[in-house]
């Protein structure tokens, strides 16, 4: 059976030349320079890779190990990319996104990826507003209290979520407020969960990290023990590495 090859990145070449570590299904990891790109890649040993947990974050691994070792531009590519061969790469991707593939490089030079995710307790934000807003409380309180017609109950009720979802929009805009000023790029992405009001990507100087955490504490701190942020600030640039 002839190989196929299982693909994590591209660099600008010469590229990473040689990893010391072991890529999906404990193959080698290799280069493989085409042109002006050097992809990084293992042979497949399957037809189809399932994206689980050990899979994705193999993946993930040969990218951050390239990071690790000094290699700071790359296009991670997505996860399960088999090819047959490297004339397939060079037919489909080298030659005719050659250019676009050279400006995202010009792009991400010089930059990281960190990623922002604020959750929120609604329940725990709810209280909080009711006890600071005395005519929100009392609309409440009619709820429990008195017997309303459905048009009373319904306005109440859209009052109180067009309150709670101000409060969001004025927490999520602290974060764009202190954290956007200090990004190349900002790309905010839908929320995964419920209690998610927040999920952002930002594409920032390499040397930049360590103001841009310290930003991220200072707002954590603002708000105590009503948040839970969750700061990545060390991954390939998914986010930002996307050909038009």
């Amino acid at each position: 059976m002839a190989d196929r090859y299982y693909l994590y990145g591209i660099f600008p070449a010469p590229g990473p030349a040689e990893l010391p570590l072991m890529g999906l299904d404990e193959q080698v990891v290799q280069a493989q320079q085409l042109g002006d790109f050097t992809f990084l890649y293992s042979l497949a040993c399957q037809k189809r890779y399932l994206s689980s947990r050990k899979n994705l974050l193999g993946h993930e691994k040969v990218l951050e190990a390239a990071m690790e070792q000094g290699h700071r531009t790359l296009l991670p590519l997505q996860f399960g990319l088999i090819v047959e061969s490297w004339d397939q790469v060079q037919e489909d991707l080298v030659t005719p996104y050659a250019e676009d593939l050279t400006q995202l490089f010009g792009r991400l030079n010089g930059c990281r990826e960190v990623s922002v995710k604020v959750q929120w307790e609604p329940s725990t934000e709810l209280e909080l507003m009711m006890a600071e807003n005395a005519d929100l409380r009392a609309q409440r309180d009619q709820l429990e209290g008195t017997q309303l017609g459905m048009e009373q109950v319904i306005f109440i009720g859209q009052q109180i979520e067009a309150a709670l979802e101000e409060r969001k929009q004025g927490i999520v805009d602290q974060f764009r407020q202190a954290l956007s000023p200090l990004a190349k790029d900002v790309l905010e992405n839908a929320p995964q969960t419920d209690v998610m009001i927040y999920n952002a990507a930002f594409l920032i100087p390499w040397e930049s990290e360590a103001e841009f955490s310290q930003a991220v504490e200072a707002i954590d701190s603002t708000f105590g023990d009503r948040l839970r942020i969750r700061y990545n600030n060390f991954t390939a640039p998914y986010n930002f590495a996307q050909l038009k």
